[in-house]
């Protein structure tokens, strides 16, 4: 009953303002705004995802801006993506040290996990990210916000999963998602999926006196992983249910079709199909420029456009 997941699709979160969000992604991490549309379960918020050129999948990161809108900060725990690990060239770990510390952000000094150099820090809502130099990330990165394509984010290296035992999660991303262990160091294992390489790892760290995670503000919500296609998702929707896990509809996203189960650790899981990508309704060479709403939404635009909070990007 294995699935042939190819990798990380994106990684979802819960942030405070919309423009703070987007001066860190754009204008210090240098990403790509690909698209700015709405949350399509409440769309008086902003959805925002960041990548490279095309937003391909497993690189991209998107937000929901919640402050004001009556989500309470939240506090990361078991049952939670706790890291959001970012890929870079290994030889750019000092310039991103000195370029954070330089803008006031919060950086550790980077350590070492797995061969690779970990640089650690917060953004704005205080979620957790990692910058990991890799010298094994083919992916181009989108130079188009001030950074230079020698130091430039590839897309997503991994996430970090929080939970109380270890066993079930590793079990279910092994024998059911098609994942294989590539890792292994005290409280960590390392698997992955489609390749070892950057974009295609799940860090899984065990704490068994670790609290429960609370969804708010500074949390992420969710991690997607990319499969083949709608009848790949189809038969894999089957099979969990048969597993006895509680499995979403297939959801129309617009640019994927999706799926929503928690894994036996309480993680949120998404799979996402590839197509039809982020192109579908810009240029590639305008995305990100213009709010777009899911067709359903259109006859409620005047409304939606006059409940977000205006916002200046470049």
């Amino acid at each position: 009953m294995t699935h042939t997941i190819l990798g990380l699709h994106h990684v979802t979160a819960t942030v405070g303002e919309a423009q703070p969000d987007l001066d860190f992604c754009l204008n210090l991490l240098g990403m790509r705004l690909v698209k700015k549309t709405v949350n399509f379960d409440n769309h008086h918020v902003y959805h925002f995802y960041y990548g490279t050129e095309s937003g391909a999948p497993g690189t991209i990161w998107t937000t929901f801006p919640y402050k004001g809108r009556g989500v309470l900060v939240g506090s990361k725990g078991t049952g939670q993506v706790v890291t959001t690990a970012f890929s870079v060239p290994a030889a750019s770990i000092g310039f991103w040290r000195d370029r954070l510390r330089d803008a006031g952000v919060r950086v550790q000094e980077p350590s070492a996990r797995f061969g690779e150099e970990v640089l650690r820090f917060d953004d704005p809502s205080g979620l957790w990210f990692e910058l990991v130099g890799s010298d094994r990330d083919r992916r181009a990165p989108w130079d188009g916000n001030g950074v230079n394509p020698a130091q430039g984010i590839r897309g997503l290296h991994s996430v970090t999963l929080l939970v109380r035992r270890m066993e079930p999660t590793l079990e279910f991303l092994t024998n059911v998602l098609g994942y294989r262990l590539v890792g292994d160091a005290a409280n960590r294992m390392r698997v992955a999926a489609g390749g070892d390489t950057p974009g295609h790892v799940i860090d899984i760290v065990e704490d068994a006196d670790a609290e429960p995670a609370v969804n708010g503000l500074g949390t992420v919500h969710h991690v997607a992983m990319a499969i083949g296609s709608d009848g790949e998702q189809l038969r894999l929707r089957d099979d969990l249910l048969s597993l006895g896990l509680r499995v979403t509809e297939v959801r129309d996203r617009c640019y994927f079709q999706s799926i929503y189960f928690r894994e036996p650790g309480g993680v949120l899981f998404e799979v996402a199909t590839i197509q039809p990508g982020f192109t579908v309704d810009e240029d590639l060479s305008a995305l990100g420029r213009a709010l777009k709403l899911p067709p359903w939404e259109e006859a409620h635009r005047a409304s939606i456009e006059e409940h977000l909070e205006p916002v200046e990007y470049r």
